[in-house]
């Protein structure tokens, strides 16, 4: 038997040096390409997002040319103005009998009332009859605010009624005798009222020689008005000026015009006469102080009210 026979053969492989440095340099190129992938799809998503709103910036074009006005810094939510849980304590009346009750009218103790599924409605003791209908059914219950346009929804009640989708839109409220003083605010885009404050008028409508007469105007949305009980002056709720204006129509001052309150810490709405001897002011909205108000925000700032309404298109026009 030979020398060699019954020995092994190894390869002889060349010695790898083991160091702290190896795992860095294998993993360099992996991240490095990681890095461009995570780089490319930002810039990607980016793009993805920015350019419908350049589009929406540059070709869309804005349905309304809003003007800068200013608002006061709202009063401090203390004193007379501190918020309180009083009205838990009210009755309610004809609760889940009604839908969306807008403004209501009394006439001794008859309460008439609009709806926001389009009904006018007189409320005598518990008891609600229906006086009219207006627009088109069904008004399907929990939807009123996508089919009012359907339903007619009244925004007031007084001598006559309101489609608040009509054009012009006249809302007489007042009235003594022999006179009418109906807000009219002509607005193609519903939102426009509340949130940009379309100017607007308060007419006289003289019912024996059927003459109309312009008595306050550049008044942005104009919305509750109340005759005061001497009927020489009408009160006017400036709602996007959180502001109520008051007009003499009659005795020496007639014709005059002057601020009733200013700079109240909500958004008025509609105005109703207390049986202590002051009004009722119903806010459509809250200017917290200390807080933030939306509204307050976008009065000098044109160009977010005008991206706002490009965004809307024409969900914001109104519906005939």
């Amino acid at each position: 038997m030979n020398e060699t026979e019954g020995l092994r053969f190894r390869r002889v492989h060349r010695p790898q040096v083991i160091t702290d440095e190896l795992p860095e340099n294998r993993s360099k190129g992996s991240g490095t390409y990681s890095g461009k992938v995570f780089k490319v799809t930002l810039i990607s998503l980016g793009c993805f997002l920015l350019l419908p709103l350049l589009v929406i910036i540059l070709i869309i074009e804005s349905p309304i040319h809003p003007e800068v006005f200013s608002l006061k810094e709202p009063p401090l939510m203390k004193g007379c103005w501190e918020p309180n849980l009083k009205l838990r304590d009210a009755q309610r009346l004809f609760e889940d009998q009604i839908t969306g009750p807008e403004s209501i009218a009394n006439i001794g103790d008859v309460l008439y009332a609009g709806t926001a599924d389009g009904k006018i409605v007189k409320l005598v003791g518990r008891r609600i009859i229906t006086v009219a209908r207006l627009g088109k059914l069904p008004c399907v219950s929990g939807a009123i605010w996508a089919v009012r346009g359907l339903c007619g929804q009244v925004w007031d009640v007084g001598i006559s009624v309101v489609d608040p989708f009509g054009a012009p839109c006249l809302m007489p409220s007042v009235f003594r005798l022999g006179s009418i003083f109906p807000l009219s605010t002509v607005a193609p885009h519903v939102r426009l009222l509340i949130v940009f404050g379309v100017s607007s008028v308060v007419l006289e409508y003289d019912t024996e020689t059927r003459e109309l007469t312009v008595l306050m105007e550049n008044l942005r949305f104009p919305n509750g008005i109340q005759l005061l009980p001497d009927e020489e002056s009408v009160l006017v709720a400036e709602t996007t000026m959180a502001r109520i204006r008051r007009v003499h129509v009659a005795g020496l001052n007639k014709g005059g015009m002057d601020t009733f309150i200013d700079n109240l810490p909500g958004f008025p709405d509609n105005i109703r006469p207390s049986s202590s001897g002051g009004y009722w002011v119903a806010m459509s909205a809250v200017r917290p102080n200390p807080g933030f108000s939306m509204l307050d925000f976008l009065s000098q700032r044109p160009w977010i009210k005008k991206f706002i309404f490009k965004c809307l298109g024409p969900r914001a026009e109104r519906r005939d």
